[in-house]
């Protein structure tokens, strides 16, 4: 992969007690709970060239939504990729990773980094009913998470437009040597934690 060649790179950060299980709505009874988004433009030669922000509903279903508006704000034409951190920021905000690299016309990776059995105990057990069917519906129509080891580090991705051998290249292309994570998402979490505390006025 050339070296000036762009992804972004999407993380969310939000603080405070989680929604109350299929109420769509924080612990405190506030229904429209934010997380802030941020979208980093990074080069393959570790170089940062733009960001974006955005939010998405705490406990919503808003994140596809907001993951597309995001990058079409930044009308970076020159984004050859997009990264994703997980599946479900915002506390089960599922990504619809299909309708996103759809709409963004653009690869879509999901990059996660822990071993998991899957979400669909926990999705069981946090919600019920259409909530529930609705967020099933996503999390079965997801691709499926593959191991990709990226020196001493595994991390786990999901694709969409790549198959797995490209994937895999792309992964490590982004990831610095000792990271285990690829920089458009190590920067966008850092600036989306930097824009949530702005937000709450701690960096004020």
């Amino acid at each position: 992969m050339r070296s000036g060649t762009r992804a972004l790179g999407v993380a969310e950060s939000y603080a405070g007690r989680r929604p109350n299980a299929g109420r769509g709505a924080d612990a405190s009874g506030s229904p429209d709970a934010e997380s802030v988004l941020c979208g980093a433009v990074v080069r393959a030669d570790r170089v940062v060239d733009g960001a974006g922000f955005g939010t998405c509903t705490v406990g919503g279903a808003d994140a596809t939504d907001a993951i597309r508006g995001l990058f079409a704000d930044l009308g970076r034409e020159d984004v050859r990729l997009l990264f994703v951190a997980g599946i479900a920021p915002a506390w089960f905000n599922l990504v619809r990773l299909g309708r996103l690299a759809d709409a963004a016309e653009r690869p879509v990776l999901s990059v996660s980094f822990e071993s998991s059995s899957g979400l669909e105990s926990a999705l069981r057990e946090q919600f019920s009913g259409d909530e529930l069917d609705a967020r099933l519906d996503v999390y079965e129509s997801l691709p499926p998470r593959r191991p990709v080891r990226v020196g001493d580090d595994t991390v786990f991705v999901r694709a969409v437009g790549l198959d797995d051998d490209e994937a895999a290249r792309a992964v490590r292309a982004y990831t610095p040597e000792g990271s285990g994570r690829p920089e458009p998402l190590r920067v966008a979490r850092l600036l989306a934690r930097s824009g949530r505390r702005w937000r709450e006025g701690e960096g004020r």
